[in-house]
């Protein structure tokens, strides 16, 4: 199995210098938000912080491709960094300090490195493919982490972001059900959700509308914490529709439930629901 640990001290260079950025915009007077075509917010943090990570990733790893969020993809070829500079920008431009990056390496298809750095939580996670999950304020300060071992929902602790994505993809009564059947439920949303799945806080997590550069980063860190993450269809990586993260034990039943909502809905309604993201 290839080693990705070099790679992963990069990611970690490149959190530190997402933090030191991100940090010193936060709460800025001065800070511009504009709103992108998509109706979600953006500020000139988010376009500073990713326009740094790709110059140093241009010189640290000229030969790969990258993704992110605000900007045009660069570069061809098997290795890709996928960025995510502010993960919950709207927290970010109210005040409230639930944001992180995101950082992932993916190598043929598969994310095999991921860094959330959360700096006004005073937290960091991160994986490398066979090395574990951790967790802690840096390499040297780290705490390895794993998912929880609960069984069935009633006992469960379910996070998610929001109600207005399930209602829209079409397996919105699916979801309130769950939340409904759960022993417990909380909104913690975005990133912060996942990570808790990964440190055994929280026993599942899912959302209905992510892009690639919100899952990739989660999804290894999941991964290696011992758990699984998937679409909603319940297909592995970080691709397809939304994302489900669990400790595993819980996987089938939360994917049969809210397949099993959207299959009822069409039947129902004679209407076939569009994948979030695609055009009605």
């Amino acid at each position: 199995m290839a080693s990705y640990i070099d790679d992963l001290r990069l990611a970690h260079m490149l959190a530190d210098n997402a933090d030191s950025i991100t940090e010193s915009r936060f709460k800025a007077q001065d800070l511009h938000v504009e709103t992108k075509p998509d109706h979600t917010a953006v500020s000139d943090a988010d376009r500073t912080t990713e326009q740094a990570l790709r110059k140093l990733l241009a010189t640290a790893r000229p030969r790969d491709a990258v993704l992110g969020e605000e900007m045009a993809d660069t570069g061809y070829g098997p290795r890709q960094w996928i960025i995510d500079p502010i993960d919950g920008t709207a927290n970010y431009v109210r005040g409230v300090p639930v944001w992180a990056t995101l950082i992932g390496l993916m190598v043929d298809g598969v994310v095999r490195v991921g860094v959330v750095s959360a700096p006004l939580l005073g937290r960091r996670w991160w994986a490398a493919e066979g090395d574990g999950a951790f967790t802690g304020k840096s390499l040297l300060k780290a705490q390895r982490m794993k998912v929880s071992a609960v069984r069935s929902v009633p006992d469960a602790f379910v996070s998610y972001s929001s109600l207005g994505g399930w209602i829209a993809s079409g397996r919105g009564q699916g979801f309130v059900d769950l939340l409904r059947d759960a022993g417990r439920t909380r909104a913690f949303g975005d990133f912060w959700s996942y990570m808790l799945v990964a440190e055994g806080a929280v026993d599942a997590a899912a959302e209905p509308e992510l892009s690639l550069w919100d899952k990739a980063a989660l999804d290894i860190i999941v991964r290696e914490a011992g758990g699984r993450f998937t679409d909603l269809d319940g297909n592995n990586g970080s691709y397809g529709p939304g994302a489900i993260a669990s400790n595993g034990l819980l996987h089938d039943e939360l994917v049969t439930r809210l397949q099993v909502a959207q299959d009822e809905y069409e039947e129902t309604t004679g209407i076939i629901m569009p994948l979030p993201g695609q055009r009605h």
